[in-house]
């Protein structure tokens, strides 16, 4: 019976004009596929399980995409429900939008703070990570002098946020440096942070999942060790890659601040994003944004953008309703499997290097590899020329290589055909270097 009211309710949207006839019979009977499976059997290894998960999405099947780490695709009941709510919306834009839609963005909200863990009322939406952690960034009361402790390796857009309010208002930044990568110690990368702390930090700025290589941080170790040292101390989190990633719930994380992505790991439609804001801390964050009240304590205010696409918005809410048929947990631990498939596989080979962990308290699904030798920039264009196999080149401070990226719509077929051209690769090195 739970089964079944389950799946009458990932059917629904976020309210009466959200049931989904425009989902087509067969993703009705693949969601009703996946839905058979027992909450509790492990399914990781089950390839029938997750070919249905592949059949739920529209990937080309004339590229193999590694990329996932920078925007995923979006399940086909997301597109149809997209393109549903922006016919909606053309019917009578300021009636359907204004009227309609604007108010059951409340179940949107309510549906990710449950699958965040959270009150609704400390969740707003936005376009993506970068637009949610500017709004922290830009809109903390700091004074010249006050220190902010970020690492090297965090993403290059928090980087200019902060440098920004460094040369404006006279801030001090302090980094980490991460090196070498992976790192497999977490209470080195504990200390790391709390050395930096001084009774002038004001905020420790911590990446959960380092976007490049996939390190993952201690995040709650790290906000205890440094509030501890000085209870001044308040913490940002940049979740661009462990939400709907890794099993957590955001209070649990000991920040005070936290953004992320939708439209990585969740497969919501593009530009969308998650604000988090502690209750505690609403109302003495300014608004990126102005508005008439910018210090009131209402999260809302964090969403004061004119006119804005109420399509995208909505659809969000049955990206979650996918992405809980399937679970959190299922989805971390079969990303871990893919990503160590192709790892184990490759590291043997010579001049074969990688900057990731294979264990599971220290990655995700995000690989970085490269062969000595080769630019980054050489092993993108070998892997696309080979096997038409897309990757994304990184060189940033310490890092050098491809980012290789899998998702749940990866079948193992693709991961082997990417093994195969990385083993090519490696014996013909020697005759071009």
């Amino acid at each position: 019976m739970q089964r079944r009211n389950f799946l009458q309710n990932l059917m629904l949207g976020t309210g009466a004009l959200s049931a989904l006839p425009f989902t087509s019979q067969a993703t009705n009977q693949n969601l009703q596929r996946i839905l058979g499976y027992a909450p509790q059997k492990d399914v990781t290894t089950d390839e029938d399980y997750w070919a249905q998960i592949q059949l739920a999405f529209s990937a080309s099947p004339n590229l193999i995409n590694m990329s996932n780490a920078g925007v995923s695709p979006q399940p086909i009941m997301v597109q149809d429900a997209l393109t549903h709510y922006n016919k909606l919306c053309n019917e009578a834009p300021t009636y359907y939008m204004w009227r309609i839609l604007d108010e059951n963005r409340e179940a949107v909200r309510s549906k990710l703070a449950d699958l965040a863990g959270c009150l609704p009322d400390e969740i707003a939406m936005n376009r993506n990570a970068t637009e949610a952690l500017d709004t922290i960034i830009l809109g903390l009361e700091l004074q010249k002098g006050d220190e902010v402790v970020m690492s090297l390796q965090d993403y290059p857009n928090m980087l200019h946020g902060w440098r920004q309010r460094e040369k404006r208002e006279g801030i001090v930044i302090k980094y980490v440096n991460h090196n070498p990568l992976p790192c497999e110690d977490n209470d080195l990368l504990v200390r790391r942070y709390v050395e930096l702390v001084t009774e002038n930090t004001r905020i420790v700025h911590l990446t959960h999942m380092i976007n490049w290589t996939g390190q993952l941080l201690p995040v709650k170790a790290i906000s205890e060790a440094v509030k501890k040292k000085n209870p001044k101390i308040k913490v940002v989190v940049d979740a661009a890659h462990t939400f709907a990633q890794i099993a957590y719930k955001i209070p649990d994380l000991g920040c005070d601040y936290l953004g992320a992505s939708l439209h990585k790991w969740l497969c919501a439609p593009f530009g969308t994003g998650l604000l988090w804001v502690k209750k505690e801390h609403i109302a003495s964050l300014w608004t990126h944004t102005p508005s008439d009240n910018p210090l009131k304590d209402d999260i809302r205010k964090f969403e004061g953008l004119g006119t804005r696409s109420f399509p995208i918005e909505m659809a969000i809410g049955h990206a979650v309703n996918f992405h809980n048929a399937i679970g959190t947990e299922r989805i971390q631990k079969r990303l871990q499997y893919l990503k160590n498939y192709l790892l184990t596989r490759c590291v043997d080979l010579p001049n074969f290097y990688t900057q990731t962990s294979l264990k599971s308290e220290f990655s995700g699904a995000i690989a970085l590899i490269g062969f000595k030798g080769m630019t980054s920039s050489e092993l993108h264009g070998a892997l696309m020329k080979k096997g038409r196999i897309y990757t994304s080149p990184v060189t940033w401070e310490n890092v050098v290589g491809v980012r290789v990226t899998p998702h749940i719509y990866t079948p193992i077929k693709d991961l082997e055909k990417v093994v195969k051209v990385i083993k090519e690769i490696a014996f013909d090195i020697p005759k071009n270097h």
